[in-house]
C-alpha cells in the first residue's frame, strides 16, 4: 500500500490522476503508477521480448510506487493517455523574421498545451531601434517580442492545469540588452517567463577590467555601439536584487560541455536552466530520492550506495525507454531527441539525507558526502549508458560527438541534470532537488492554480524526540515564523542541523552547486535564497563567485522581492483563495504518519 501524506495525495488528485468528462477522478495514485511503468516499458518490447517489458514493468513500478525515483511531470501526466507527450521542455530556434517567429509561437503553444515547457535565445531578434526590421519583413524589439509570446503563452495553459513556463535568454552584446535587463521590474510583467542573460568569459573579464564592452547588430555581428562592461553588469545585478531577475547563464561553459558540437552550438536552456539544449532538443528528466537510499545501522542512519547505484542505473533506462514511447508534439522534435538520446537524471532529498545522517548542510562533511553522492551517480549512469549502447546502439549522432574519439560507447549524449523538483518532491515526501530546507514550516504557493499547501517538516518532530525533547509547545511560535533559528527549547546543534536557506551563506549555496555540477554533464538548477534585507553587493558577489567557480548559470531569490512568491515562511492565519491552511501541528502529525492510498 503506498504511502503518501495528505499533500502528496491532494497534488497527485488536483494535477495526476486521470480524470472523466465530467472531471471526476477515475484513478487512484496506485493505478497511475501502474499506467506509467507499463506505458514507458512497452519500450523495452522493441529491443527484446514480451516477457523482458513484464519484467521492466514491474521493477519501474515498484521504484516509483516506492517513492525511490520519480520521472518529470509530463511523464507522470501523459504516460499511457493522451497526448502521450513525456518530455519537461523544449529550446526552441527564433531566427530574425517575422515568419520564423511565428512559427516558433505555433510550435511553443503544440508544447504547451502538453505540458512541456520551452526555452529561447532571443538574441536573433533586431533591436528597437531598427526602424528597418519591420520593412524587411524581420521581427524587432526584444523585449516586444518576449511580450507576444508571454501572452500566448498566457492563453494556453499548460496541459490544462497551469501555465506554461519560459526561458528566454538574450546575449550581453545585444542592442536591446537594458531593456531586457529591466523587462521584468513592473509587476506582474512576463510572468511565465524566467529571464537570463548570456555572458561570456570575454564580457567578465571586461567587468573585471572596467573596460567597454561591443554592442553587436544581431545575425551580420557587427559593432553598433558600445557600453561599459562594469556598470552594465551592475545593472543585472540591480535588476535580479529587485526582481530575481535576470540570472546569468555561461555560454562559454555550456558550449565546453557540448557533447555534439559538429550539430550545434548550445545557446540556450529549459526553463529552470538544467539542461543545456541545441533548438529542437528536449529534456527528458527524473529524480531519485537520496532519502529513500537511507538504511538503519544501530542507532543511526547510513546511505546505501549499492542501492543508490541501482536506483541509477533502472532511471537511465527509464529514461532512455522514454525517449523511445514518447510522442512529440512536433516532427522537428522527435528526430532531434532520438538523434541525440539526452536525459537528464537527478536527485532530490539531499537536504533530508543530510539531517538524517545529522550533517548541517554548510558542514565540510556535508559537502563530502554529497561529493560521494555525485561521483557514485556519475559512475553509476555511464556505466549504465554504456550498457546501453552495447544492447541497443549508440546515439546516431554519437560519431562526431566528443565520445567518438576514444571510442567511449554511449546510448545517450547528455545522463544527468539536477532538477527543482518541486511537486515531486511534495510527492516523494522529501525536500526539493538539492536545496537546503527552504524552513521547517512555509507555505507553497501556486502549485495547484492558486491554492496553498502548508509544509511542515517532519525532521523537526524526529530529530527533537531522538534527544526525548519535547516539541509539540513549539508549533505556536514556528507556525509564525518557519524557523527554528533562537527559538527557545531547540538545542543549537539541532537549531543548525535545521537551518533554513535563508539562514546559509550565499557561497553555501554555490558550493553545493558547484559539487554537483563537477560530475553532472548538463547543468544544475539551483536558487541561491537571500534575506529580504541583503544589499545589491551580496547579489554582485554571487554573480561573481558563480563564474570563478565555473557553473553554467546562477540564479539568485531575495526573499520579498516579488508581490508574489511560490515559498514563504510560517503557516499560521494564511488565507488565500478563500481557504485557511491547516494548522502546523495538524501538518507535522501527518506528514509523520502518512496516509495510505
Amino acid at each position: 500500500m503506498l504511502r503518501l501524506s495528505p499533500n502528496a495525495i491532494e497534488v497527485l488528485r488536483t494535477r495526476y490522476l486521470r480524470r472523466g468528462p465530467d472531471g471526476t477522478v477515475e484513478e487512484t495514485p496506485e493505478a497511475l503508477f501502474r499506467r506509467v511503468a507499463r506505458a514507458i516499458a512497452s519500450a523495452e518490447q522493441r529491443f527484446g521480448s514480451a516477457a523482458l517489458a513484464a519484467e521492466w514493468e514491474e521493477r519501474f513500478h515498484a521504484a516509483m510506487a516506492n517513492l525511490e525515483f520519480l520521472p518529470n511531470s509530463p511523464t507522470l501526466m501523459n504516460a499511457g493517455r493522451p497526448p502521450g507527450q513525456l518530455s519537461a521542455c523544449f529550446v526552441l530556434p527564433i531566427d530574425d523574421t517575422l515568419d520564423g517567429v511565428f512559427h516558433t509561437l505555433h510550435d511553443a503553444a503544440m508544447i504547451h498545451r502538453t505540458g512541456g515547457g520551452t526555452g529561447y535565445n532571443f538574441s536573433a531578434v533586431h533591436p528597437a531601434a531598427d526602424r528597418r526590421a519591420a520593412l524587411e519583413g524581420k521581427a524587432s524589439d526584444v523585449v516586444a517580442v518576449l511580450r507576444i509570446f508571454n501572452a500566448a503563452t498566457d492563453a494556453m495553459r499548460r496541459g490544462g492545469i497551469r501555465r506554461g513556463a519560459s526561458m528566454a535568454i538574450l546575449d550581453a552584446d545585444h542592442p536591446d540588452i537594458t531593456a531586457f535587463i529591466d523587462a521584468k521590474r513592473d509587476p506582474g510583467a512576463l510572468r511565465n517567463f524566467n529571464l537570463s542573460v548570456g555572458v561570456t568569459e570575454a564580457f567578465m573579464q571586461a567587468v573585471v577590467d572596467g573596460g567597454p564592452w561591443p554592442l553587436r547588430y544581431p545575425s551580420a555581428g557587427r559593432v553598433v555601439g558600445s557600453v561599459d562592461a562594469a556598470p552594465l553588469f551592475r545593472s543585472i545585478v540591480e535588476a535580479a536584487w529587485a526582481t530575481g531577475d535576470p540570472g546569468l547563464v555561461f555560454l562559454d561553459a555550456l558550449q565546453r560541455a557540448n557533447p555534439t558540437p559538429a550539430v550545434g552550438r548550445i545557446r540556450a536552456t529549459n526553463p529552470c536552466g538544467e539542461v543545456p539544449l541545441l533548438p529542437y532538443e528536449s529534456c527528458t528528466l527524473g529524480s531519485i530520492n537520496l532519502a529513500a537510499c537511507l538504511v538503519r545501522q544501530g542507532a543511526g542512519e547510513v546511505f546505501d550506495h549499492e542501492r543508490f547505484r541501482a536506483l541509477v542505473r533502472l532511471g537511465v533506462r527509464f529514461l532512455d525507454d522514454v525517449v523511445e514511447v514518447n510522442e512529440y508534439p512536433i516532427p522537428e522534435l522527435e528526430r532531434t531527441a532520438k538523434a541525440n538520446r539526452k536525459i537528464g537524471l537527478g536527485v532530490m532529498g539531499l537536504a533530508e539525507t543530510f539531517i538524517r545522517l545529522g550533517l548541517p548542510y554548510d558542514s565540510p562533511e556535508a559537502k563530502r558526502t554529497a561529493r560521494a553522492i555525485a561521483v557514485a551517480m556519475r559512475e553509476a549512469a555511464e556505466a549504465a549508458s554504456a550498457e546501453l549502447a552495447a544492447e541497443r546502439g549508440v546515439f546516431p549522432n554519437w560519431n562526431g560527438s566528443i565520445f567518438a574519439p576514444a571510442r567511449r560507447l554511449r546510448r545517450n549524449a547528455t545522463l544527468l541534470s539536477i532538477a527543482p523538483t518541486g511537486t515531486l518532491s511534495v510527492i516523494a515526501g522529501t525536500t526539493s532537488g538539492i536545496e537546503p530546507l527552504f524552513g521547517v514550516a512555509f507555505t507553497r504557493r501556486h502549485v495547484l492554480g492558486g491554492r496553498v499547501l502548508p509544509e511542515v517538516s517532519a525532521l523537526f518532530a524526529r530529530t527533537m524526540e531522538a534527544r526525548g525533547l519535547e516539541w509539540q509547545s513549539l508549533i505556536p511560535e514556528l507556525a509564525k515564523s518557519g524557523s527554528v533559528q533562537g527559538l527557545a527549547g531547540v538545542p543549537d546543534d539541532l537549531a543548525h542541523l535545521l537551518r533554513g536557506a535563508l539562514d546559509l551563506d550565499p557561497l553555501d549555496h554555490l558550493e553545493m552547486q558547484a559539487i554537483f555540477q563537477r560530475e553532472v554533464d548538463n547543468a544544475v538548477s539551483k536558487t541561491v535564497n537571500l534575506p529580504a534585507d541583503v544589499d545589491v553587493g551580496t547579489v554582485e558577489r554571487v554573480y561573481l563567485a558563480a563564474f570563478r567557480m565555473g557553473l553554467k548559470g546562477v540564479t539568485v531569490f531575495r526573499y520579498g522581492s516579488r508581490r508574489e512568491q511560490v515559498l514563504s515562511l510560517g503557516t499560521r492565519s494564511h488565507k488565500e483563495s478563500g481557504q485557511e491552511t491547516a494548522s502546523a501541528g495538524d501538518a507535522v502529525r501527518s506528514r509523520r504518519a502518512g496516509a495510505a492510498a
